[in-house]
């Protein structure tokens, strides 16, 4: 029996609620860091060991951290589905959970990359980058995250996930980082989406908007998980 196509497609607040510390939120990590000191390829090349030391800092703390009800429940809904996971996020929480297929937009935390070759990634161990470490190619290591002003190199697999969609899911994401807030407008008009936010997402590009649950991910994902699954 062909299962329905269910794409789910999470930001930030998803991972807020296992104490992922958010970029945007008046006491995230930007209210902190300037974008232009730790998150543009300029600041990589003016100072390489702030950078550096900044997502050591991250990848300890995700290393400290678990999923949430929210990633498990979304993990639960392959029983019933097929699922693909498109995240904004940089952690591996959706995976930890349980989740098989994750297309990452905006890089991995527990991964580095050439500094040449944007498509030569490989896995660190632990969460210690040491300023001169290599990738396989001789290069110099950085961090495997999709720097402000820079590409993003797996929105058009997103956008092809998204497109084949017969249910979505939009959960912990303010609509306003883009190309990323722009999936919504690749799936069918026919789609129903369904939107887990505490918020006010901008919701302009959803033509379909099924349903608001104005809850934080790890409340309202396991409540909306129970609903679809009678739909499955």
């Amino acid at each position: 029996m062909n299962r329905k196509k269910l794409v789910v497609f999470t930001g930030a607040g998803v991972s807020a609620d296992s104490g992922i510390a958010t970029f945007r939120d008046a006491d995230g990590l930007w209210a902190r860091y300037r974008i232009e000191d730790v998150c543009t390829p300029e600041a990589l090349e003016r100072n390489r060991p702030l950078v550096i030391e900044f997502y050591n800092k991250r990848r300890k703390e995700l290393l400290e951290t678990s999923p949430n009800a929210g990633h498990y429940a979304i993990a639960s809904l392959e029983e019933y589905f097929d699922v693909e996971v498109i995240t904004q996020n940089i952690d591996d929480l959706h995976e930890r959970a349980g989740s098989s297929h994750v297309t990452h937009l905006h890089g991995e935390l527990r991964k580095l990359r050439s500094s040449i070759d944007e498509t030569l990634s490989f896995p660190i161990e632990g969460w210690e980058q040491k300023l001169d470490d290599r990738a396989p190619d001789g290069s110099l290591a950085r961090p495997f995250v999709v720097f402000f002003g820079e590409a993003v190199p797996m929105f058009e697999q997103a956008a092809r996930i998204a497109s084949r969609a017969d249910l979505m899911i939009v959960a912990g994401t303010s609509l306003a980082v883009y190309p990323a807030a722009s999936l919504v407008r690749y799936v069918s008009p026919q789609t129903s989406i369904y939107l887990v936010d505490p918020g006010t997402p901008d919701t302009q590009g959803i033509r379909n908007l099924r349903q608001h649950i104005r809850m934080h991910g790890a409340e309202g994902l396991p409540l909306l998980a129970e609903e679809l699954k009678k739909l499955a």
